[in-house]
């Protein structure tokens, strides 16, 4: 009989007020660029790239409990890896769907009734807990936020034949990272707007843009970036090796 999800632990106890979001980490996905690799249970700095993740998110003082989305046969191991460091957040890992939009839906159905939701990239393992907060905080104010850093190089618009059409204004254009966190309402709303039309979104701020909300952007990272082929992972261990020697 297969796992379709296994609960590890109870949901945390709220108090009055309490406005900490509820995360579904997101690590269901194939792996096709990363030649049969299971890029969330690689080991960087002799911890899976999972337990990275986790581990920020345990650290978040605005995130109250976590659910984990995961292949079936990632199941197990991820819970293994979560009793082994002692993640007291994680209330269960899930199985995921057959994209990342189904894939969310399953984590969302797992959540209590907290009243923000965080989706992130189980893949991004060097966010830092202060960001996840930041964006906490922003979406407290807007009911949308998402990480994001402004696209460095010149950006050019091409038609189907490979020829320039025309050149965005740079200062306007983002790279948008997650976490992407939303007041749970409203996400909700999105979710459903987007199943009765049968969209599909490969990012979670286009279901709340589909139904006109607004998104504040929070000023990120350059290296919370997502591990989708060989050399990030190399570039990776790269980072967490010169912040360990920095100290």
């Amino acid at each position: 009989m297969l796992m379709e999800h296994i609960r590890l632990f109870d949901v945390p106890k709220t108090y009055k007020g309490d406005k900490r979001a509820a995360a579904v980490l997101v690590a269901a996905g194939s792996f096709a660029r990363m030649n049969g690799i299971p890029k969330q249970l690689h080991e960087i700095d002799g911890m899976p790239v999972i337990a990275h993740t986790i581990s920020a998110f345990e650290q978040a003082e605005h995130i109250r409990e976590i659910v984990l989305v995961a292949r079936q046969q990632d199941i197990q191991a991820f819970c293994n890896i979560c009793r082994q460091y002692g993640f007291k957040k994680v209330i269960a890992v899930t199985e995921g769907g057959q994209t990342r939009q189904q894939s969310v839906i399953k984590g969302v159905e797992i959540l209590s009734s907290s009243p923000y939701i965080a989706i992130h990239d189980g893949a991004r393992p060097l966010i830092r807990p202060q960001k996840i907060d930041e964006v906490v905080e922003a979406a407290w104010r807007f009911d949308a936020a998402a990480a994001a850093v402004l696209v460095k190089d010149t950006v050019k618009i091409a038609d189907d034949d490979g020829f320039i059409m025309h050149t965005p204004e740079r200062s306007r254009l983002w790279f948008v990272q997650t976490p992407q966190v939303f007041e749970t309402q409203l996400f909700l709303h999105a979710i459903e707007t987007a199943s009765a039309k049968n969209y599909d979104f490969t990012d979670d701020c286009q279901l709340v843009e589909n139904i006109g909300h607004k998104i504040f952007l929070v000023k990120s990272d350059y290296d919370n970036i997502k591990i989708t082929t060989p050399d990030d992972i190399a570039y990776v261990k790269s980072i967490i090796k010169a912040k360990n020697v920095r100290g």
